[in-house]
């Protein structure tokens, strides 16, 4: 079985990398983590992981897999207009 909440932290550190976002890992059940532009107050998103181990965006857009936890937040961080560090 899967630990999402590790791979949620994961995928944390990974996001970290872009400096233009800020990244806080929620507790709870289904566990998250909620991403923001620091310099926009709408580009923001909340992403989860499933229990296949996919990370979807709180609209359903899926960035990608344990697999590939580095691309999958790159993939945010475009999303979000962001830079890497």
């Amino acid at each position: 079985m899967l630990d999402t909440m590790s791979c949620l932290e994961q995928f944390a550190l990974a996001t970290r990398r872009h400096i233009d976002l800020s990244v806080q890992v929620l507790g709870g059940a289904p566990g998250a983590v909620r991403v923001r532009n620091r310099f926009s107050d709408t580009l923001k998103e909340v992403v989860t992981c499933t229990p296949e181990g996919a990370f979807l965006t709180s609209w359903g857009y899926r960035l990608g897999t344990v697999d590939g936890i580095d691309d999958a937040a790159a993939r945010l961080a475009y999303l979000l207009a962001a830079l890497p560090a």
